[in-house]
């Protein structure tokens, strides 16, 4: 069966905090059943992991529940970049799937450090903890050789999820090009740090995002109440799937800013000149395997950590509090999450916030997450209209104030996220276009000096 024949696409969706299944209806696009769970990070064993059993219960689950109603033709999977899954000879996990966010020892930093390819060869740009999947299988190898003697395969994350379904393991260029140090973007081939670590051998074969890897496994389908011809879809990086979409229907130039635990902004079209390592830009590799400039930063986190210290706020555009906060020169600056976006080595403090009642506070923040987003635009792509993917696309300040900076139209595009719409996608089934808002720059009095402002207060 091609795409073009699946009436309703099931996805296995797992990001950084969340993890849900979805089933799409292919005939309109819409989301007509979703399950949900917290994504679990266990602390217990050798380092802090991702919670696999957990997360495979609960895929197993909601597959089987929305087996017959609302049912489902094919199945896809998208998960968030920097992990890998080491597999024994068996297909198990010779260790556990690492938590990125894991800080290793600074000797073990250090060695990584002269060891990893130059941002020349790989657009990957130094990060801290565990985000970049080479310094993790650095780590691995030097500080569990016993354990890591028993590796036969690596797998990129989405592809650990297929291959389990399925029995067939591979790896994906939207994964292996995500900051993973182990890619070189522009002659579409491993880098010469997979050879450095000397794991080449062990590496799976690659496929194609696109790829039926091929039908579920019969044991895994009677336990889900499903007939054995399933298929089940090679799978993508989440922010890669988010602009997948747009690459179908749109022309360059054009910004996607996925929003989601980190906020990555695709420049098609961009300029990879631009690209600055220090300031946490680098080269995604899209679904069809080109590189497009990219910058990011933690915003989805750093949203959620300032509304728990601001407290209980409307999050709703007010133009008065807007124009409080300009007038006064309330604002937040970077890093709320360190050491990583457009401004790694900065700590965040409040200025002139002393005071000034939460709404206020609010309004400063979505100030700071637009011009924020504004650095990571100007960094990789100039012109074009700005698609906005995911909870951010609800966030009328943050759309105001983000059009106004950066005078460009804002296409807010609604729902949960882009991903698994866009992990549906690889099943053939045609693009449905969902919901669109468009938001034209408005001039808002003062807003360009506070602008500069919060820049000479960075300086």
């Amino acid at each position: 069966m091609n795409g073009q024949g699946f009436r309703r696409v099931a996805v296995f969706d797992i990001g950084k905090t969340n993890a849900k299944v979805v089933v799409l209806d292919s005939a309109s696009g819409a989301e007509i059943a979703v399950a949900r769970t917290p994504n679990m990070v266990l602390r217990h064993g050798p380092y802090p992991h991702y919670d696999i059993d957990g997360l495979w219960a609960f895929a197993i689950g909601a597959f089987r529940s929305f087996a017959h109603e609302p049912g489902f033709d094919a199945i896809s999977v998208t998960t968030h970049g920097a992990s890998a899954a080491l597999l024994d000879v068996a297909g198990a996990l010779a260790l556990p799937v690492l938590d990125y966010e894991h800080e290793y020892p600074e000797a073990v930093r250090m060695a990584y450090g002269r060891l990893r390819p130059s941002f020349e060869e790989t657009y990957s740009p130094h990060q801290t903890m565990g985000l970049n999947v080479g310094a993790q299988l650095h780590y691995q190898k030097t500080a569990f050789p016993d354990e890591f003697a028993k590796v036969a395969t690596i797998v990129t994350y989405p592809q650990y999820w297929t291959g389990r379904l399925t029995g067939v393991l591979s790896n994906e260029v939207t994964s292996l090009g995500c900051h993973t140090d182990l890619w070189d973007p522009r002659h579409s081939r491993y880098s010469s740090l997979v050879d450095t670590l000397a794991i080449r051998n062990l590496m799976a074969p690659i496929r194609s995002a696109f790829d039926p890897l091929g039908r579920i496994h019969p044991n895994i389908a009677l336990e889900i109440g499903l007939g054995t011809d399933i298929p089940v879809y090679c799978g993508i990086h989440d922010s890669n799937a988010s602009l997948l979409p747009h690459l179908v229907s749109r022309a360059a130039p054009f910004a996607v800013v996925s929003t989601g635990t980190w906020v990555v902004t695709f420049g098609v079209g961009g300029d990879f000149d631009r690209l600055d390592p220090g300031r946490d830009t680098l080269a995604n590799v899209d679904a069809y395997g080109r590189a497009v400039p990219s910058s990011r930063f933690m915003g989805g986190r750093e949203f959620e950590t300032m509304l728990r210290e601001i407290g209980s706020v409307r999050e709703e555009y007010d133009h008065g509090a807007i124009e409080y906060v300009i007038s006064i020169g309330v604002m937040l600056l970077p890093n709320v999450v360190p050491g990583s976006g457009p401004f790694p080595d900065k700590s965040a403090r409040w200025i002139n916030a002393d005071g000034v009642r939460a709404e206020h506070r609010y309004a400063a923040l979505c100030l700071y997450l637009a011009l924020m987003n504004q650095t990571c635009l100007d960094l990789v792509v100039d012109g074009g209209p700005v698609i906005v993917e995911g909870p951010f696309a609800l966030n009328e300040t943050y759309l105001v104030l983000l059009a106004a900076l950066t005078g460009r139209a804002i296409v807010a595009v609604p729902g949960s996220t882009g991903t698994s719409q866009g992990a549906a996608l690889l099943t053939g089934i045609t693009p449905r276009p969902g919901a669109e808002r468009r938001i034209e720059p408005a001039t808002i009095p003062g807003l360009l000096d506070y602008r500069r402002n919060w820049y000479a207060a960075l300086a």
